[in-house]
């Protein structure tokens, strides 16, 4: 891999991430938009990192379009609202991984260079909390609404701005 595509609208997190990819010999190209993320595939870039949530709009809209442009890119979905329900949409629309923030260049890179699933990879030790499984159901719930945020809240038999209170805050840690 020499070349990667960073998708992120946090300025401040992608200029770290191509810093720190750049150390390790990659050539790091950053563009904040889905527009511009569109435009940047000009250059063919070995690997996408994209983040889920670009400025309110849904990474995983843009994911298959980027596939369309570039096939031959390895696309890795790394986000700070990462849920169950995200990460197996991200991989049936083409993701070859998902990872939460944070996580390590070193993460990163393996994430990008896995070529199968690793049937090895370490179980949690603990349940999720009750919190947790919340957020995950939520999370759920809004995928099979499409992101309709309206349709979810009627099918959960609340309010749609206590969803939306709900949904933008980050996930609670395991």
């Amino acid at each position: 891999m020499n070349s990667i595509l960073i998708i992120d609208d946090d300025a401040t997190f992608a200029t770290v991430l191509a810093r720190s990819l750049a150390r390790r010999g990659l050539t790091v190209t950053h563009v904040a938009s889905a527009a511009a993320a569109l435009d940047a595939l000009q250059a063919a870039p070995d690997g996408i990192i994209l983040d889920l949530n670009l400025a309110g709009d849904s990474g995983l809209r843009l994911l298959p379009q980027l596939l369309a442009a570039a096939p031959a890119a390895r696309v890795l979905v790394l986000t700070g609202y990462a849920s169950i329900a995200t990460a197996v949409e991200a991989v049936k629309l083409g993701a070859v991984n998902y990872l939460a923030k944070p996580a390590t260049v070193d993460d990163i890179l393996a994430a990008l260079g896995q070529l199968a699933a690793n049937p090895e990879a370490p179980l949690a030790c603990a349940p999720m909390s009750l919190k947790r499984v919340s957020w995950e159901y939520l999370q759920r719930v809004l995928a099979e609404h499409g992101g309709n945020v309206s349709a979810t809240a009627r099918a959960l038999g609340m309010h749609r701005r206590s969803l939306q209170r709900m949904l933008a805050k980050r996930p609670v840690k395991e």
